[in-house]
């Protein structure tokens, strides 16, 4: 895991793409219980080189109901993004996730994490990946079926601050999913 680890950050396979060059953002351990995946880090967590270390970040484990010490603890959270750089910015925000990182990195590090329970995947670039067909036609639908997707992977919106609207038109997100969300986790990380 180390070295693979090492091989990751360490990583420049689409370095002439990104505009802060390469920063590879990525978190594990061999007995992490939970991985997150979700797009690619932004410029603030580019800086500090710290996953989810952001508002979104802070959002995220409100949702969750944990600390920042659970979080941060590698043998109960894997952070593995879609893409381990920032990847520039467009019209409406950060671009898309790089596409090369997932399929030459994902796989290697899943097999170096056998006590993994459970896989939450956060926004449409990471459910697409991993559902595939499974995943509804869109974000909603995938995130409103979640239990359709249990025990293995648990599909959220992303928490940034640029997704009040869509939490503001899906008030039963916060209402009924969440608490789920929680439970699923307490029961992980309860020894």
């Amino acid at each position: 895991m180390r070295d693979l680890l090492h091989q990751i950050r360490n990583c420049s396979l689409c370095k002439a793409h990104l505009p802060l060059g390469p920063r590879p953002v990525v978190t594990a351990h061999q007995r992490s219980k939970i991985v997150i995946i979700g797009q690619a880090p932004g410029t603030k967590v580019h800086a500090s080189g710290i996953p989810w270390n952001d508002a979104s970040g802070k959002q995220l484990r409100k949702w969750m109901g944990v600390t920042d010490e659970e979080f941060y603890d590698q043998k109960n959270f894997a952070i593995v993004p879609m893409g381990f750089c920032y990847p520039g910015r467009g019209k409406g925000g950060d671009l898309p996730p790089r596409p090369e990182c997932a399929p030459q990195w994902h796989d290697p590090l899943m097999e170096f994490m056998p006590n993994v329970e459970l896989v939450i995947l956060i926004g449409k670039y990471a459910q697409k990946y991993y559902l595939k067909k499974e995943a509804m036609k869109t974000l909603t639908e995938t995130v409103a079926n979640y239990q359709d997707y249990l025990p293995n992977y648990f599909p959220l919106p992303h928490p940034s601050p640029r997704n009040r609207f869509w939490l503001t038109r899906n008030p039963w997100f916060e209402a009924e999913i969440v608490p789920e969300l929680q439970k699923s986790i307490t029961t992980i990380l309860t020894p």
